[in-house]
């Protein structure tokens, strides 16, 4: 078990370290570079650009800015925000909230609704359900998540009213029931490709394990469906779905992107967009840094779970 989880934690730090170098190039390619913002400011001469420059340490050599800025990365000073100067970890804190409640309700009604559907796919293979559901996870897939925020918004804010177009909550009303009836809708909608995959990999996993020999004992022994369906094969097949869980957390985070667009949802997926629109690239770059770090520990957290609930994992 010492050996798995050193050779996985060696894994994820090489990861985030080939992140950091490809992500710090990228930014620095980009023409305009870091300055670009400060040089559409007409009062901005190119002596105040160099004095700039040298101020950030931006007229060195670019292996020299990586290395200072992953040194100051590994210390917790991960940078100030061009904008307006504040602390990157503050900036990211302040949204980082937001983010998880909408990614939190969406991996939950993904992972429900998902689960439930390939389970009765697999065991009513075939049927009139089982065709729909493959029809309605390849529609779900096939249409981007914008279009499905944008309908949403058509449909049940403008035209019944029900729920609220956007934002997080309504201005002077902070209960918990205004934020939950602003959470619902885009809670959906970045829930819908992933109930589409997951309902996918579940419907595959279960039929995998209805062919095993020790479901087939079970039947000879004369169990019902029922109790061989809860206690043999719906553990067995969520086995994988936990690894499943952590894979799908970069696509939840670029689904987060959009979403958070669509509806104006104040979270890092915004954030992100903005600052990348302001040239700030401490806040890219911290945010690009800290998603990548999310996405590793809980794929670590998951390669761990399933290690201790599979001991043929464990013991190999």
């Amino acid at each position: 078990m010492r050996g798995f989880l050193l050779n996985r934690l060696s894994q994820s730090l090489v990861l985030l370290l080939i992140v950091s170098v490809i992500g710090f190039v990228v930014l620095n390619l980009i023409p305009g570079g870091p300055l670009a913002q400060f040089g559409l400011d007409p009062s901005m001469t190119q002596d105040d650009l160099n004095r700039l420059k040298e101020q950030l340490g931006l007229n060195r050599p670019l292996w020299m800015q990586y290395l200072d800025w992953a040194w100051r990365l590994v210390q917790g000073d991960w940078g100030h925000s061009f904008r307006d100067g504040a602390p990157v970890l503050d900036v990211i804190g302040r949204h980082l909230v937001a983010t998880l409640l909408l990614m939190g309700s969406s991996t939950v009604i993904a992972i429900a609704i998902g689960t439930w559907i390939g389970i009765r796919g697999a065991t009513h293979r075939y049927s009139v359900f089982d065709y729909l559901a493959t029809v309605g996870a390849m529609v779900a897939l096939s249409i981007p998540t914008f279009w499905f925020g944008l309908v949403g918004i058509y449909v049940f804010s403008l035209r019944l009213g029900w729920l609220p177009a956007g934002n997080m909550y309504t201005i002077g009303d902070g209960s918990a029931l205004n934020y939950l009836h602003h959470l619902i809708m885009p809670s959906i909608v970045l829930a819908l490709v992933h109930v589409a995959i997951w309902s996918r990999y579940m419907r595959t996993a279960t039929l995998d394990v209805i062919s095993q020999e020790f479901v087939k004992t079970a039947r000879a022994k004369g169990l019902s469906e029922r109790r061989i369906l809860m206690k043999h094969v719906v553990g067995n097949a969520l086995l994988p779905m936990i690894t499943l869980a952590g894979m799908q957390l970069p696509s939840v985070l670029t689904g987060a992107l959009v979403t958070e667009t669509v509806f104006t949802w104040p979270g890092m997926g915004r954030l992100f967009l903005d600052s990348l629109g302001y040239s700030d690239y401490p806040v890219v770059m911290g945010l690009l840094m800290f998603s990548a770090i999310l996405v590793v520990l809980c794929n670590l957290i998951a390669d761990i779970v399933v290690a201790i609930i599979d001991p043929r994992i464990r013991l190999s």
